[in-house]
């Protein structure tokens, strides 16, 4: 962080289009990127203000309250924090989602998951479906899921109390919680039947991998939900043993995985006798979600 970044003090006699500049340049100054669309939402959250509220008020002068509410708020973001983390919620697949110190905070790479599921789907009949979202978090995947598929319902587990308290919030929130429920408990332990649908995004970062993580990620995510033994991996170990008791004949299970953890998972997949694996690669290509079916 540069000390001009650090210095920046917003006033409360500016104009909003005039903190919203000196905000945009203090971000991209310290290398926090997209800094405009920080900017424009760190102000809107201090604002309270819509997008259009924004641009209609732009040379109105912030106001005291709002001026030192978004001078904490570039802090803490210089600070490292994600701005999803300052301001309590997320944008995920469209949906506005809750975001608590005790989620994974919801990423675009996630979205590749929901769009690998949508795409297979397209493919097969209409009828009525059945999702399991195992390590459910936030509920941003179980969420986005049955916000697309009207006629299914969803269930998701989490070890973690409090992650189940902010994906029932979440599911509520989006209008989804006829259809939606939440189990606490240690992935399919919960659980029993099978499902059309299986999802997850897992803890897969390893514990060597600590000192790589960004410190937005190290600092923020909830250390339950990010790691999974030395090598990242055992969660997987554990979702494909129960995958043949959770899923029946032409039932699917989409995970998201490490970039460079594609080989190990099909490896333990095939293990559990899902021997057709399928890899999707996210915009950046690289390998994002595996895909199998039970035949």
């Amino acid at each position: 962080m540069t000390l001009a970044a650090k210095t920046v003090r917003i006033e409360a006699t500016e104009s909003l289009a005039l903190a919203r500049a000196k905000l945009s340049t203090a971000l991209a100054s310290a290398g926090k990127e997209p800094a405009e669309l920080e900017a424009r939402l760190l102000l809107e959250g201090a604002t309270e203000l819509s997008p259009l509220g924004l641009a209609l008020q732009a040379n109105q002068p912030l106001g005291e309250s709002c001026a030192s509410r978004l001078q904490s708020f570039l802090e803490r973001r210089l600070a490292d924090e994600p701005v999803s983390r300052i301001l309590g919620r997320s944008g995920f697949y469209g949906l506005d989602l809750v975001v608590t110190p005790d989620v994974l905070d919801p990423r675009n790479d996630t979205e590749i998951l929901v769009d690998a599921v949508l795409a297979f789907l397209h493919e097969r009949p209409r009828g009525p479906r059945t999702i399991l979202d195992l390590g459910v978090g936030s509920g941003a995947i179980l969420c986005a899921l049955l916000n697309s598929l009207p006629d299914a319902i969803g269930i998701g587990v989490d070890l973690s109390e409090a992650a189940c308290r902010v994906a029932r919030l979440n599911l509520h929130r989006c209008g989804l919680s006829q259809r939606g429920f939440v189990l606490c408990g240690k992935w399919a332990g919960a659980l029993a039947g099978q499902f059309d649908l299986i999802v997850s995004n897992p803890p897969y970062i390893g514990l060597n991998e600590v000192s790589s993580l960004a410190p937005e990620v190290a600092r923020h995510d909830p250390p339950l939900a990010l790691f999974a033994g030395e090598e990242g991996l055992d969660c997987y170990q554990q979702i494909a043993e129960d995958l043949q008791t959770l899923t029946k004949r032409g039932s699917a299970a989409f995970l998201e995985i490490g970039w460079r953890q594609a080989d190990s998972v099909v490896r333990i997949l095939d293990a559990a006798g899902f021997n057709n694996a399928m890899i999707v690669r996210d915009l950046g290509g690289r390998d994002r979600v595996i895909a199998v079916t039970k035949v």
